[in-house]
């Protein structure tokens, strides 16, 4: 027996379920990728919203699996959330009005086409929006390709999107905003470009009206959500007592940060916690920087300590310790103010998310594509210390780590996931690493490379772990 509204009464009074008339419920949004994080994270803030405005139900729109959509119309929409930390608990969703799969596409592009629709939102990860290397659309795609040839048959996401702007531009309704909730940086703007650059193949006029008329806001998007395998949904059956088959799972910690865009008469999104702002990028940078440098550093660190887990990590005390100061004292102080936000709590909720014990997150998985991510989460930061004349000693100590754990995978023949493994190991093993690591200027550039502030710390604190002797570094 499956969730849904028939069965709602049997469910037992531990499980959260909201008792609005789910028939009042009218369709406002359209949403491109219903995977497990728009279930868990977008849905969960619309389901609240409804209680108060049923205008906003969310038509869940899969272009390419048919698992998703046939899920949620077998149970009516509803699906339960469980959260998963120190406090857990379950409720039904009921935010999805509307299910489209693949092949239905004549009923998609008159539901883009309503009146009543007024946003549309996209999960669909940043593949999805077939762009170039550059962030531009590229334009030899094969998805793009076949929207050149057959627009009226649209392939991609960018091609539906232009598809259904099109057909209320020539019915002479107002276009949908548009809110990209894949975590790229400055994602409201690449979707823009990429539509317009579509739209101006096919028509300049609509190009235009896109440009001047539609809303693309930018938005940045957390919440840890695990995958919803066999063994969860079989312990949200057994919860039930019924069969879900679109259960989902997240942590307590959610953020939605949303650039102001104006749409008369719209959802009032931040009554329900979402973050409504005009930088979005300031919080981005708070994110990038604090959780995710953060997080490279427990997996750097915590990996020579002879952890597994980001929960083990921070369960080493003077491990825990070092990060916290490294977090507020060097990455904090590294962020300009941000109107509304209080980064010291933000530092504080992503360090006490780091120790659910429910979320098992592998230190050897953050540690992958270090090349590609240190610049941005622990190296910007660096040099805006060096510039300020702020001491970098705890900043270079995750350097070193990182350093020091090439070196280690290099030199024991295991693979180094990054796209430089070669450069990188032929670096590391060297007679000075050092040096060499910092040499690699797609990593470090001139400006660090050159520092000799920087490299005395690097270097100094990776002996500590050459020597398998890092307990000192852990006091900084």
């Amino acid at each position: 027996m499956l969730l849904s509204r028939a069965t709602l009464a049997q469910l037992p009074g531990t499980v959260t379920r909201h008792g609005r008339a789910v028939d009042a419920i009218r369709t406002g949004i359209v949403h491109f990728g219903p995977g497990a994080f728009h279930r868990a994270h977008q849905a969960a803030y619309v389901d609240r919203l409804l209680d108060s405005d049923p205008r906003w139900g969310i038509a869940a729109v899969s272009l390419r699996s048919g698992g998703t959509t046939d899920a949620l119309k077998a149970q009516d929409g509803l699906y339960t959330l469980a959260v998963i930390d120190r406090a857990p608990g379950m409720q039904i969703i009921a935010a999805h009005s509307d299910a489209i799969g693949p092949g239905e596409g004549a009923r998609l592009r008159k539901l883009l086409a309503s009146p009543e629709v007024r946003i549309a939102t996209s999960t669909v990860t940043e593949k999805g929006y077939c762009l170039a290397g550059d962030g531009s659309l590229d334009f030899a795609h094969p998805d793009i390709v076949h929207d050149r040839a057959r627009p009226a048959e649209p392939t991609s996401v960018i091609g539906w999107i232009v598809a259904g702007l099109g057909d209320r531009r020539a019915a002479g309704l107002p276009p949908f905003a548009m809110l990209c909730c894949d975590n790229m940086s400055g994602n409201g703007a690449k979707l823009r470009a990429a539509c317009i650059a579509l739209a101006r193949e096919q028509d300049a006029g609509l190009a235009d009206w896109i440009a001047g008329e539609v809303a693309f806001p930018d938005s940045m998007v957390d919440s840890i959500t695990p995958a919803s395998d066999a063994a969860f949904l079989a312990k949200v059956q057994a919860a039930l007592g019924v069969e879900d088959r679109a259960a989902v799972q997240r942590e307590s910690f959610t953020q939605w940060v949303l650039q102001r865009f104006d749409l008369p008469d719209g959802p009032d999104f931040a009554s329900v916690g979402v973050t409504v702002t005009n930088d979005v990028r300031g919080y981005e940078q708070a994110k990038l920087r604090i959780l995710n440098g953060a997080h490279s550093t427990l997996a750097y660190v915590g990996l020579a300590r002879g952890h597994e887990t980001v929960f083990e990590a921070m369960s080493d005390s003077a491990l825990e310790a070092m990060v916290s100061r490294l977090v507020h004292e060097d990455i904090a102080a590294s962020l300009k103010p941000i109107e509304g936000f209080d980064k010291a709590a933000y530092a504080d909720a992503v360090l006490d998310r780091f120790r659910n014990p429910e979320i098992r997150h592998l230190l050897s998985q953050i540690a992958w594509d270090g090349s590609q991510k240190l610049p941005y989460r622990l190296l910007d930061t660096t040099r805006e210390a060096l510039d300020a004349g702020r001491g970098v000693a705890r900043l270079a100590v995750p350097v070193a780590a990182w350093i020091a754990f090439v070196r280690r995978k290099a030199e024991a023949g295991e693979a180094i996931t990054d796209p430089l493994a070669d450069l990188l190991a032929a670096a590391a093993t060297g007679a000075d690493p050092v040096t060499a690591m910092l040499a690699v200027k797609p990593v470090f550039g001139a400006r660090l490379a050159s520092d000799a502030r920087f490299g005395a710390a690097v270097r100094e604190a990776f002996q500590h772990f050459a020597q398998g002797d890092v307990t000192p570094l852990l006091s900084r």
